[in-house]
């Protein structure tokens, strides 16, 4: 059981409800972003940077907790 809800988080340095937290955040920032795109892509003037600025962001965010863990050599590039 715990390999199913507790392995990662712990690896990470965090608790399973810190972890589902960030997890629903970026989630939705990444439903957000794909929703612009849909738009944009029937109306071209709309959310033209919405997605990029989104999915930069979330990257900076990732390499900033990356940085600051305790083992960030055991962090992948794209660990939530």
């Amino acid at each position: 059981m715990g390999r199913l809800f507790t392995d990662h988080p712990r690896s990470l340095g965090m608790s399973w409800a810190s972890h589902g937290a960030g997890a629903i955040k970026i989630g939705g920032e990444l439903i957000g972003a794909g929703v612009a795109c849909i738009v944009h892509a029937v109306v071209p003037a709309l959310f033209t940077q919405t997605a990029g600025k989104v999915v930069t962001r979330i990257y900076d965010h990732m390499q900033q907790r990356k940085a600051g863990a305790a083992n960030p050599e055991n962090w992948s590039d794209y660990e939530i």
